[in-house]
């Protein structure tokens, strides 16, 4: 009886199988645990107004707005609706189905501007940066900007010669406090300054480029880091 007993546990947690043993009603019978995978939503439209996120339906962030994220939230993996509608109405901007993998992490990014809002998803890799090390990626998220390259105030080049909707891989970087500039890609001409971006070891970051070119206010050119760990 043991012995049938958890050779129906291990199949069912190994391969998902259910086992009917003929045991009695007072053998304990486990579900399979059901896999999960974590998904962090970005505003990143720059004149769309304040949005709702909706997992199926259920609303998961009221009134998030530019150029703001979500913090990480753990779904059932596999195939989640989202929806962006404007705040406190039932007017869909943006609807996607994500294929989430199991324990896998994924960014959801609504960009560009609200005439052509849309959606892109990276997979996020969190894997812990090595000691004195942080990760940081690059996207660029400006939807009438031209190429740019991410520098230091020398020219050397961090992230180079990437086009609207572009993103890096997580790379490892000194832990340090940098200033950086945005420069035309393959250029010298800076169109932004981004002094002081501190970078502690152990951290992973995303930073993207955010607004248009001659935006003012809260659209202007720019730059918002997320953390994401």
């Amino acid at each position: 009886m043991f012995a049938r007993k958890y050779l129906s546990m291990f199949l069912m947690l190994v391969f998902g199988i259910t086992v009917f043993t003929g045991c009695s009603e007072d053998d304990e019978v486990m579900a399979p645990v059901p896999s999960t995978s974590k998904v962090i939503v970005t505003h990143a439209s720059p004149d769309a107004p304040g949005v709702d996120v909706l997992v199926d339906n259920t609303i998961a962030a009221t009134n998030l707005t530019f150029p703001n994220s979500v913090g990480y939230a753990e779904l059932n993996s596999g195939t989640r609706n989202v929806k962006v509608n404007v705040t406190g109405t039932s007017t869909t901007a943006l609807e996607a189905n994500l294929n989430l993998a199991a324990n896998k992490n994924y960014s959801v990014f609504a960009v560009n501007s609200v005439s052509a809002i849309e959606a892109i998803v990276l997979e996020d890799d969190l894997t812990a940066p090595a000691s004195g090390k942080a990760h940081v990626r690059f996207i660029h998220l400006s939807p009438d900007a031209p190429a740019v390259d991410i520098t230091l105030t020398d020219g050397t080049v961090v992230f180079g010669d990437y086009t609207f909707k572009e993103a890096s891989a997580f790379t490892p970087l000194n832990a340090a406090t940098y200033n950086l500039q945005v420069r035309l890609a393959g250029t010298s001409t800076v169109v932004l300054e981004l002094p002081n971006i501190a970078l502690t070891a152990g951290k992973i970051y995303t930073v993207f480029a955010k607004g248009f070119v001659a935006g003012t206010g809260t659209q202007a050119l720019g730059a918002q880091i997320i953390v994401n760990n």
